[in-house]
């Protein structure tokens, strides 16, 4: 199934996404919290502007280094256990939204990933339990202020900009990540080719590590980590962030 949200209007509003990501039928209220009734109304996708899937109540869990790959692009190797970080939930946008690149950095990259949604409040959790607690899965772009990365020497403000961490297009609810195709493209050209069957740490492993830190709400988000090949974007660009079997996430940069 999946779940869309969206807006012909001023108020947000959800609804189910056909096969063909071409329509859309409205649902009653939301559904992280809500029983899925449809209203009736349906639109054609082209018609209304998509939003972000979800806003997360309270947090996103960023995973840094979970692809070897990329971790030795960097100029590393992947790290022992899971390197989380927080990026704060006014950095989510949705597809087709401008990415804003501040002023204060003068080299962003682009970073497509997988994104985990939260569906219940865990705690403790044992990945062979992860399934029971995930929502549903959406694609992600962890845009990252990388000359900011390095002076900082940790991580918040490099991703937490207002607008760098769109979603979307929609949530997946029924799907396996284990060895999913994952594709970015900067103004049409790959510049990522991987697959989820890559990361150093499964999504079981991931929710298993942050759910005993902290306790994770409905709504929270997951990023799952970026394949090699990331690199920077120039205002002007448009990257597009697909994964097989949920969509394209594509959105614009601009300059501040």
């Amino acid at each position: 199934m999946r779940i869309a949200r969206f807006t012909v209007g001023d108020d947000p509003r959800f609804g189910l996404v056909d096969g063909a990501g071409e329509k859309l039928a409205e649902i009653t209220g939301d559904p992280l919290y809500q029983r899925i009734e449809l209203t009736g109304a349906t639109y054609a996708v082209a018609d209304v502007r998509l939003l972000a899937p979800v806003i997360p109540r309270s947090k996103v869990i960023g995973i840094g280094k979970n692809y070897a790959d990329h971790a030795a692009e960097m100029g590393g190797t992947p790290p022992a256990q899971p390197l989380m970080f927080l990026v704060p939930n006014t950095a989510v946008v949705g597809p087709g939204d401008p990415i804003v690149m501040p002023p204060q950095s003068r080299e962003v990259h682009y970073e497509g990933e997988l994104a985990v949604v939260i569906g219940r409040v865990a705690k403790d959790v044992a990945p062979e339990d992860a399934a029971k607690v995930i929502f549903g899965y959406t694609c992600a772009n962890d845009v990252t202020a990388r000359d900011l990365q390095r002076s900082d020497g940790q991580w918040s403000r490099a991703k937490g900009f207002d607008t760098f961490c769109p979603l979307g297009p929609w949530i997946e609810t029924d799907l396996d990540p284990g060895a999913l195709w994952l594709v970015t493209r900067r103004d049409g050209e790959v510049v990522q080719d991987g697959t989820t069957a890559d990361m150093v740490f499964g999504v079981g492993e991931l929710i298993a590590y942050a759910s005993a830190a902290f306790t994770l709400l409905p709504g929270d988000v997951i990023l799952t980590g970026t394949p090699a090949g990331v690199g920077p974007v120039e205002a002007g660009q448009r990257v597009e962030v697909e994964i097989e079997d949920i969509g394209v996430l594509s959105n614009p940069f601009v300059r501040h």
